[in-house]
């Protein structure tokens, strides 16, 4: 066991205890915070972060920073990035007398359990998230008091909690749009804000390179959308770091064979098909068409050293690696000079070396690979035990996936897919335009947080195989989503998805969750957001959180 505190520089008084642990004087708090915390000895700004400025070749974050910036990034939260909730309360609501409040002056957070050697960088299941709460007499979730500091009216309170499962993330798409290190940050913070745990970071495709690769520089030099819109090598580390301090794994995919047409713009002999037009729809999922060539030693070299100079830095902070594998044409290999064919029965041992090479590299550098469902199903790989299949397509597919022995990551396009229902962004030439009105999207319309919240991981598989499914993700495809609407396209709909995923789908008495008591908690949480600076939509006006069950159909009680 280790215990930590952090004094607080004001007129306070209470105790705070993390996992497995007790607390006790713990009162309605008015505090005003200096504006750099201070814990252990380093210097928080007032958005958590560590002033100390840390080198690239720093070591990951132990548990005991961890911790740290837990306190410091508690303390604004509770503090500085709060709200007044007047929403959940009737329009003749009075907030509780700020002069009567006691005053908290230390938080001790105690932790039963060693920490696991990689801390850092966790295989899903295996570090204990639970915790033990108890608070007496008055306060866990406090608000901010409009005449500055904060309370809370909820206590005394015993909580014991445990996520359903092992891994529960976002995926967020960088390619398509670019998004700023500020805005992929603020992304990281919000959803381990939501006790997610993984952040998928989609960082190359077809359209965009924006990785600085130091061994082949020209790969952003030429594959980004201008020579200002790279994630160098240093904001790469930035943000595997910035992630792992919050308990948060940061999986890498580079997508492969296909989605790989940018690599064209500094290296054409490596891919085939590339840029079809116009009818590039025979050869690819999404304009521009290219795929690597599947029988090349030139693509084997190029990968080799490419895995030789992203692995280890990937390694410190993952137990993973995404080699993508999704949405790959047939018919790209008829222009692929190395293979001159389109029939599944010459590409699939090809496909099967491919893949092969590339996971065998991986697990040399001490990581998992991780594929999207088509090279199991739809190619009928021989992949190993230890590679993780990741699901979109559809229920059915989780099931098939775990009954293969793989562990899964759901993540049903119907339910999780957070870009839907936005119509398409192909445009329609008027000798065609017709057959496609009202142009909507392939996985429209709009899937609103309570489909979301509907959707369970779970409702396919036999319980034998469940402990197979370790997690899923939603995903934010990133076509017709920058750093303006991202916000309010992930949030607060990653937030159902977080609570299905901590929670489960089925309630103690396994009853599908009730978006009724749901609603409140997500309008509360989406103001949390909010005060955090977090762009998160509404999802209902304050009429109806005020007013309790007037905004519901159906039987009140």
């Amino acid at each position: 066991m280790r215990t930590l505190a952090n004094t607080f520089p004001s007129r306070t008084r209470g105790h705070r205890h993390g996992r497995s642990s007790k607390a006790q004087d713990f009162h309605p708090v008015d505090l005003q915070i200096i504006s750099d915390a201070y814990v252990n000895g380093h210097r928080f700004d007032e958005d958590g972060h560590r002033k100390q400025q840390w080198k690239r070749d720093a070591k990951v974050p132990s548990g005991d920073d961890m911790v740290e910036y837990a306190i410091s990034s508690a303390q604004k939260t509770i503090f500085k990035k709060n709200f007044v909730p007047w929403k959940f309360h009737g329009r003749n609501w009075t907030e509780p007398e700020a002069v009567k409040s006691v005053y908290i002056s230390s938080i001790t957070i105690e932790v039963f359990k060693d920490d696991p050697r990689d801390i850092a960088k966790p295989l899903a299941g295996t570090v204990d998230e639970s915790y033990d709460l108890e608070l007496t007499v008055d306060g866990e979730l406090f608000y901010e008091h409009s005449e500055g500091g904060a309370y809370t009216p909820l206590a005394p309170v015993k909580i014991f909690d445990a996520p359903k499962f092992g891994h529960r993330g976002i995926n967020l798409d960088v390619s398509r749009n670019y998004f700023t290190i500020n805005d992929i940050k603020r992304t990281i913070d919000a959803l381990a804000y939501n006790k997610m745990n993984r952040f998928h970071l989609h960082v190359t495709d077809g359209q965009s390179w924006p990785l600085e690769i130091p061994t082949f520089p020209e790969l952003s030099a030429k594959g980004a959308y201008r020579p200002n819109l790279v994630y160098t090598a240093d904001d790469f580390a930035d943000l595997q770091y910035f992630a792992a301090l919050q308990g948060v794994e940061l999986i890498t995919e580079i997508d492969m064979p296909g989605h790989t047409s940018s690599i064209a713009l500094s290296h054409p002999d490596l891919i085939a098909a590339y840029n079809i037009q116009p009818n590039w729809d025979t050869y690819c999922a999404e304009p521009p068409c290219g795929t690597l060539k599947l029988n090349s030693t030139t693509v084997y070299k190029f990968l080799e050293q490419l895995f030789d100079d992203i692995l280890p830095r990937v390694y410190p902070f993952s137990s993973y690696f995404h080699t993508g594998g999704d949405e790959v044409n047939k018919n790209a290999y008829l222009m692929d000079d190395t293979v001159n064919s389109s029939d599944p029965e010459v590409l699939q041992p090809l496909m099967q070396k491919f893949i092969d090479r590339n996971h065998d590299q991986i697990r040399a550098a001490g990581l998992i690979p991780i594929v999207w469902e088509e090279m199991l199903l739809e190619w009928n790989l021989t992949l190993g035990n230890d590679v993780i299949i990741q699901s979109w397509q559809s229920d059915e597919a989780v099931a098939q996936i775990v009954a293969k022995g793989h562990k899964a990551l759901a993540g049903n396009y119907k339910y999780w897919y957070l870009d839907c229902g936005k119509g398409q962004w192909l445009n329609f030439d008027p000798s065609v335009s017709a057959q496609y009105w009202p142009y909507q999207d392939y996985c429209a319309p709009f899937h609103n947080w309570r489909l979301a919240y509907s959707y369970n991981p779970l409702g396919f598989i036999p319980e034998p195989l469940q402990s197979l499914v370790i997690g899923g993700e939603a995903h934010m495809w990133a076509e017709q989503t920058d750093a303006i609407n991202v916000d309010r396209m992930i949030w607060p709909r990653g937030s159902a998805v977080a609570e299905i995923l901590w929670s489960g789908a089925k309630d103690e008495q396994g009853n599908n969750r009730s978006q009724v008591h749901a609603a409140p908690r997500l309008s509360e949480m989406r103001e949390r957001l909010v005060a955090r600076g977090v762009g998160a939509e509404p999802i209902q006006m304050p009429y109806c959180t005020m007013e309790g069950t007037v905004c519901q159909m159906g039987h009140h009680r």
